[in-house]
């Protein structure tokens, strides 16, 4: 493990600081790429403007026809957390302007179950929404459809018009729908190309809400309040892992603010609550750790409308009994996961993987629901880009693969593609995360090609795992002060929670809950708290480590707490 300390640019911290942002904050800022104090922006109003997403506008007229004209619109969803907080936002929103105007147009959604239909809009899931829903007259898809191009010339041969929100990057062939809102489509220029799906279709709903305006359909009513959304909006941008940019952050901000003040959806609170999380508490690390995992359970396991229904409960108990059931699921899906992950490195400690670039594996035992968190796993236990297959039927696997920084993975699949045309018979997905379908047959075939894409595309280096710190604190900063102003900023993917890099002598360290280490550390005569969780082999007397500061509560009395995430011998890191 090599650690490594962020650069920052100084003169930004300075200017950051003399402005009015804590020292530490300013620092902390300038190493994650802010140049300027509008990128620290939290009020919704720093939002990029709707209009600048391409093709946002005619969509928003579009729907407004739609409504006004009383018209069936069916959304078709996602099977993971950016999919059914999406799938909610789209419904609540679409609904709340229906009741505002009056309009009896019905919207409804339909979203796929992933071990019959797969992903996306596809003919099949087309001819179950003409069959289920009665012929709707408008589908729109929500964080899919930019690959859909058979499903759209279905749904237009069936007379259904297709409305496309998604955030995927796109294929070489747009599909013919009537209209297409997605940052990173050929062309768009918007600022940020970081939205999630629930992102895209909250913008949707700003442009349609300015259409409306601009049209006086509000004239003696009330406008819809959008801001009751972004609960929803920010669980599906923090679960999904895009990168937190200052737009992102803005919407995840509102939304926490939204979760604390106790004025979110009934079902956001009762996930936390399940979880033994204190919402007027939570921070973004929680919708990720705790509400993310047990939301998607329902799209691993079973089917991702009990997920989207806990989002869309109107009241607490209703959404309690359907968070229950999540949390079940949740506890099924850990259990698997745990023998998965077992089976898969009984295999791999038979094989020197320090030896191969990548990690590709099949078990006719897996179950299909889980491989992206088995992938997910491997590639953080060894640090190579891993693919996971489970069976499909039909002799067909399904995939799912995760990847390192320094390998975009949608790109090497499609390298494989070009070279060998007839081996994946399709793939998605973006830098870090894709899924693809094979034949069984072609395993062996597939696991060769993988291997030699990624040994052209990595270098030896690339496999060294490293952890990115801060740097040291001053022993006085080390305080439960400090512990509290970091946790009211929104840290995630790409803007990363603050990581710490110390020595210190180890006082006094005991095993609680049979598996985790607690510590008593002293720096400069000063003594912390500190947990390892994971970890029950004792400790030298002085150590290295690199920690996050948190504020531990225990019977209602908040300290300062180091949680360790590695240790070094002193002496043993070469690189800080």
């Amino acid at each position: 493990m090599q650690i490594k300390t962020r650069q920052f640019n100084a003169v930004v911290a300075d200017t950051l600081a003399a402005i009015g942002t804590n020292p530490l904050l300013a620092r902390l800022f300038a190493a994650r790429g802010v140049m300027n104090q509008s990128e620290l922006e939290i009020s919704l109003s720093g939002i990029i403007p709707p209009e600048r997403l391409s093709n946002n506008t005619q969509m928003a007229k579009l729907l407004a026809d739609a409504i006004i004209s009383n018209k069936k619109i069916l959304v078709i969803g996602d099977y993971d957390a950016d999919g059914a907080t999406a799938t909610a936002v789209a419904v609540k929103g679409l609904r709340q302007f229906c009741r505002i105007l009056a309009s009896h147009a019905q919207v409804d959604f339909l979203v796929p179950n992933r071990f019959e239909y797969g992903y996306g809009l596809t003919p099949e899931i087309v001819q179950l929404a003409y069959e289920q829903a009665q012929h709707p007259d408008i589908l729109v898809t929500v964080d899919n459809g930019i690959a859909s191009v058979d499903g759209v010339l279905t749904a237009n041969q069936l007379g259904m018009q297709v409305l496309i929100t998604d955030h995927h990057l796109p294929g070489d062939t747009t599909p013919a729908a009537a209209c297409i809102v997605n940052p990173n489509q050929h062309g768009c220029d918007f600022p940020s190309k970081n939205l999630a799906g629930v992102g895209v279709m909250f913008y949707v709903l700003l442009a349609l809400r300015a259409e409306l305006r601009n049209r006086g359909a509000f004239a003696g009513k009330t406008e819809p309040n959008l801001t009751e959304l972004l609960d929803l909006v920010a669980l599906g941008t923090v679960a999904d892992l895009v990168k937190l940019d200052a737009n992102n952050r803005i919407l995840v901000e509102q939304g926490l603010r939204r979760i604390r003040a106790g004025v979110c959806s009934a079902g956001i609170t009762a996930l936390l609550q399940i979880a033994g999380k204190s919402p007027e508490k939570v921070i973004a690390q929680d919708l990720g750790f705790y509400v993310g995992p047990r939301l998607n359970a329902a799209g691993r396991l079973d089917d991702m409308r009990i997920g989207i229904a806990c989002l869309l409960a109107e009241n607490a108990a209703d959404a309690m009994q359907k968070a229950e059931t999540l949390q079940a699921l949740n506890m099924e899906r850990r259990n698997i996961e745990a023998d998965m992950q077992d089976s898969a490195l009984t295999t791999l400690d038979a094989i020197d993987v320090s030896q191969q670039f990548s990690i590709s594996m099949f078990n006719a035992d897996w179950h299909q629901g889980v491989i992206g968190i088995l992938a997910s796993r491997l590639k953080e236990r060894y640090h190579r880009p891993a693919i996971v297959f489970a069976e499909a039927g039909d002799g067909l696997l399904k995939g799912s693969g995760r990847s390192i920084s320094s390998l975009h993975l949608r790109d090497a699949l499609d390298l494989i593609t070009k070279r060998q045309p007839d081996l994946i018979i399709k793939f998605g997905g973006h830098a870090m995360a894709a899924g693809l379908s094979i034949k069984q047959t072609d395993f062996a075939v597939f696991q060769k090609a993988f291997e030699t894409v990624v040994r052209e595309l990595l270098t030896e280096a690339d496999l060294q795992a490293t952890i990115e710190t801060d740097g040291g604190l001053q022993s006085n900063e080390i305080n439960l002060a400090t512990a509290q102003l970091l946790s009211k900023q929104v840290w995630g993917q790409g803007f990363n929670q603050p990581l710490f890099f110390d020595s210190f002598a180890v006082i006094n360290q005991r095993i609680v809950g049979e598996k985790h280490l607690k510590l008593l550390l002293q720096k400069d005569q000063k003594r912390f708290d500190a947990i390892y969780f994971n970890h029950h082999d004792d400790l030298p007397e002085k150590i290295e480590a690199v920690y996050a500061l948190e504020a531990n509560e225990y019977k209602g009395l908040q300290t300062v707490q180091l949680q360790i995430k590695h240790v070094e011998l002193i002496g043993n890191n070469a690189s800080k």
